[in-house]
């Protein structure tokens, strides 16, 4: 009997229901931005896209700097630079050199921002009060998912530091 850890190629269900799970994750984060442009659209709110409306809701009442951002990871496949950018020149969010580190740029929410933050958050809301009474899913079983998933990003970011 073999010592070593059991090989994906030796599971083949297992490694499809895997990449069966990534596209779907990355089907999921799509279709989330999709939503959201779609609740703008129809709120006539047109000078924000999806990713800077996803960037207010995260970012709340913190006050964060860009390297705060990238470093949470939400952002990669975003330029997060030229996102807040925008967000600062639309009014959305104010900026102001850091006391200690002249070259870093601290960003916190305007009203303007916070109007956004709040409508996210009720679409948000309205998709969780939907989920549950249409029974797509209940409290059991999102924590059940949201456990799984924290599982795979505890696994990927162990990956990620086992190279370095």
């Amino acid at each position: 009997m073999s010592m070593h850890a059991p090989d994906a190629t030796t599971r083949p269900g297992f490694l499809a229901g895997y990449l069966d799970s990534l596209s779907m994750v990355e089907r999921l984060h799509r279709l989330l931005l999709d939503v959201i442009k779609d609740e703008f659209e129809r709120l006539n709110i047109l000078d924000i896209n999806a990713v800077q409306a996803l960037m207010l809701f995260n970012i709340g009442e913190n006050e964060v700097t860009a390297g705060e951002l990238k470093s949470r990871g939400y952002y990669q496949g975003s330029n997060v630079s030229y996102n807040l950018k925008k967000l600062v020149e639309t009014g959305y969010m104010h900026h102001q050199r850091c006391e200690i580190d002249r070259r870093s740029v601290r960003v916190r929410l305007t009203g303007k921002g916070r109007h956004v933050r709040d409508t996210v958050a009720a679409l948000f809301a309205r998709h969780a009060a939907g989920l549950e009474t249409q029974g797509v899913l209940n409290t059991d079983g999102l924590d059940r998912v949201n456990h799984s998933l924290r599982r795979i990003e505890r696994f990927w970011s162990d990956q990620i530091r086992y190279i370095y």
